[in-house]
């Protein structure tokens, strides 16, 4: 008989665990504990877990984990063995409970059932018991089943134990009630445990697949960014268990922790979430005239509109009296001129290459070309755009309009929603353009370097504070809170001059520091671009040498990066073959091997 003491002893003991397991994170190393916690205080032998779980078939109790040390028997849980039990299903074919398999009933009805002697046991079918042990000369005996109810009383598991052994003793004996109470008692304290930490992981998982649809509906505004937000979350880890792995040199102390790999995880999933609010034809701008449509056309169209009043000019002088041959040289002349002035007006709307003042100088002259205009230009248009063109008097008609022109229309101005005060409340310090959008013709045509004029580049730029400013927003858990500033931070730059804080390196955390090279490296290495053309590995890596002594990016961390060849491996991942050229690493300029 148990003494007391013993009892007592057990009690403190199954306190201890019901505390060791509320601890618990991973879900494997759970049962585990669950299991050998039962089997340590109840003197069990051996002991088997199912977890109940639905299938096609209906509610099933499926093997997860089992332990026998007297036959050297560790299977499933965080032991990596094959697990060979098929699993339990609670009713049969003709849907009829299947009360003769003793798991399946204490699944089925709630109750624990103490059987002192298998082999004498009638009611349950223990036909694969007595397999088992013809195959391994084990004799299972007595069996405690106890099923698995979470706090609101439902079934997710049964916990079986097998052959009691008494202390001191290799005798076996039956579960006694004070094992059958405790068993109980741990097997409560478990399923809450367990079922918390499955919702958790729920939680986690749906949290994830927000995120993930947020993304897909960022990188699906746009098909030339697609897989941004997914890339940049991949390269980032790569890097941040590259520099964990780093044991000397500068950043030797870095180490992460698991609530640090989840959260730098979740915040690179989130670092362009304020790409939400950017226009898709912003990001998508691949030629300067663009918006909704590209504007190039209705420039063509006035050109097309010169050449046939010069052939109307030419057929009326001809008609006059004019001999022939000189109005005929003079058209060929002018529709040649026209056409090589139109394709140097289409040449400026591409980009990229820098617009020279003799370019821009020769743009205006073109501009300064006039055409005549018959139709009323305010019929048909909405009505902001209508209130933009009353800023200016409407000409009588026939009126002559200039090739290109800056209109009053062109301008949208800046309202009050997208001012940003210098002492906004997320610390941002940056320089706002007077006009939310300007899209006069010659404007946009001289842009010096790519397709963006100084309003747009801020649009583009302002998806950073915007993240920040979303992320803020929400209410997350302590082990969550750097998220914000993780996610925010990877457009700053080392030397102060980044965005949207101005932040110096040493102010922000290595994690931010090794998400903004993640970033760079992706957008130059990115072959989704229709503004650029992608970089191969040696190409970016010189960029980004420049940026390092430039002090835009952390120089320790580039050089991980290329030391642990991160780059390497997110290449073989992601890039096209074409661009995986050979990298001699004591070439790039300041790397330190």
């Amino acid at each position: 008989m148990e003494s007391d003491e013993d009892l007592f002893r057990r009690l403190e003991q199954l306190n201890e665990i019901g505390a060791a397991l509320s601890q618990e994170k991973n879900i494997d190393r759970l049962l585990e504990k669950i299991l050998l916690a039962a089997k340590a205080i109840t003197h069990a032998a051996g002991g088997t877990l199912y977890v109940l779980e639905p299938s096609d078939e209906g509610p099933r109790l499926r093997f997860a984990i089992m332990r026998n040390e007297a036959l050297g028997i560790a299977m499933g849980g965080t032991t990596g063995n094959s697990i060979p039990f098929y699993p339990i299903h609670l009713y049969g074919k003709d849907g009829r409970p299947n009360n003769q398999m003793v798991a399946a009933y204490a699944a089925l009805t709630g109750k624990t059932v103490n059987i002192a002697d298998a082999y004498s046991q009638e009611g349950f079918d223990f036909s694969g018991t007595r397999n088992f042990d013809k195959k391994t000369g084990y004799h299972s005996k007595a069996f405690l089943t106890v099923p698995m109810k979470n706090h609101e009383s439902e079934i997710i598991g049964v916990l079986q134990l097998i052959n009691r052994m008494e202390p001191g003793t290799n005798e076996v004996g039956s579960f006694s009630p004070s094992d059958e109470r405790l068993a109980e008692s741990l097997s409560s304290q478990a399923a809450i445990a367990l079922t918390n930490r499955q919702l958790i992981n729920q939680l986690e998982v749906l949290f994830e697949s927000f995120i993930a649809l947020i993304n897909t509906a960022i990188d699906g505004k746009s098909p030339y960014t697609g897989g941004h937000c997914q890339r940049v979350p991949v390269l980032t880890m790569m890097l941040a268990e590259a520099v964990n792995e780093t044991h000397d040199g500068p950043l030797h102390e870095f180490r992460l922790t698991d609530k640090d790999r989840y959260e730098l995880k979740i915040a690179g999933m989130l670092h362009d979430c304020g790409k939400v609010t950017t226009p898709e034809y912003v990001v998508d701008k691949a030629t300067k005239l663009e918006t909704l449509s590209d504007r190039i056309h209705e420039i063509r169209m006035r050109f097309e509109v010169l050449k046939r009043d010069a052939e109307i000019d030419c057929l009326k002088a001809i008609a006059a009296g004019a001999d022939e041959p000189k109005p005929r040289a003079a058209l060929a002349a002018q529709l040649r001129t026209l056409d090589e002035e139109f394709a140097f007006v289409a040449a400026c709307n591409e980009g990229g290459e820098f617009m020279a003042p003799e370019k821009v100088a020769r743009l205006k002259a073109i501009a300064a070309r006039t055409w005549q205009r018959t139709l009323d230009d305010r019929l048909g248009v909405s009505r902001e755009e209508a209130e933009r063109m009353a800023r200016r008097p409407a000409a009588p008609l026939p009126a002559r309009e200039f090739l290109l022109a800056d209109k009053p229309e062109h301008v949208i101005e800046r309202g009050a929603q997208d001012q940003m005060p210098e002492d906004n409340p997320w610390g941002f310090k940056v320089k706002v353009p007077r006009h939310l959008y300007n899209r006069g013709e010659i404007y946009n045509l001289s842009i010096g370097r790519g397709t963006l004029t100084e309003e747009e580049r801020y649009k583009i730029n302002d998806h950073m504070a915007q993240t920040i400013i979303m992320l803020t927003k929400l209410p997350f858990p302590k082990h969550l809170e750097s998220v914000p500033e993780l996610a925010g931070g990877h457009h700053e730059k080392m030397d102060g001059t980044g965005y949207p804080k101005r932040l110096l390196g040493g102010t922000m955390s290595v994690q931010a520091r090794i998400m903004a090279i993640a970033d760079i490296f992706e957008a130059l290495t990115a072959s989704d671009r229709p503004y650029k053309k992608a970089k191969t590995l040696s190409e970016a890596l010189e960029i980004m040498a420049r940026m390092k002594k430039e002090k835009h990016i952390d120089p320790d961390l580039f050089d991980v990066f290329v030391r642990k060849k991160v780059y390497l491996r997110y290449a073989e991942q992601f890039l096209d073959r074409d661009q995986i050229d050979e990298v001699d690493e004591s070439k790039i300029p300041g790397f330190a091997p």
